[in-house]
């Protein structure tokens, strides 16, 4: 039943939030140097979908701000087997930049990353790089069993 009420509310704030369309706008105040790259990706997302990735860049460079002032970005985004694949890597901090100003997070942080993407039946990740940065990493299911009104026909 938890379940059922938390994708419920997915399915509330996705219809009043931000989704791929506002990424560039994201990525642009986001105060750091960022390389976006938008694959082949359908053409409608489901809103949750949407709104699960904007969360995921929106957290993700919130905390290359944080902890990383002066690295440099990318976000990826694309469609990989049939997965919505959302990956932000930064390099390495500059030990020189100056600490940044605020930049609003989407809230819940990685663990509330993790929970969305396991809501939505996909899978998340966070990592340090081999290069002294940070990889963020969530497979959202296109069409999969999570996303409301998909998948888990016939079930009541």
């Amino acid at each position: 039943m938890v379940g059922v009420l938390r994708v419920t509310a997915l399915d509330a704030e996705a219809a009043s939030h931000p989704g791929l369309n506002d990424l560039p706008e994201l990525v642009a105040n986001s105060g750091v140097p960022v390389e976006l790259t938008l694959g082949a990706l359908p053409d409608p997302v489901p809103a949750p979908l949407a709104t699960a990735a904007y969360r995921t860049v929106q957290e993700a460079l919130t905390n290359v701000r944080k902890h990383a002032p002066g690295a440099t970005a990318s976000v990826l985004l694309d469609v990989r087997e049939d997965h919505l694949t959302v990956e932000v890597r930064n390099g390495n901090p500059s030990t020189t930049a100056p600490p940044p100003p605020a930049f609003p997070s989407g809230g819940h942080g990685l663990v509330g990353l993790r929970e969305r993407a396991e809501l939505l039946g996909g899978d998340f990740r966070a990592d340090r790089t081999e290069d002294g940065g940070f990889v963020v990493v969530a497979r959202l299911p296109l069409g999969g069993a999570g996303v409301p009104g998909q998948g888990r026909q016939g079930q009541s």
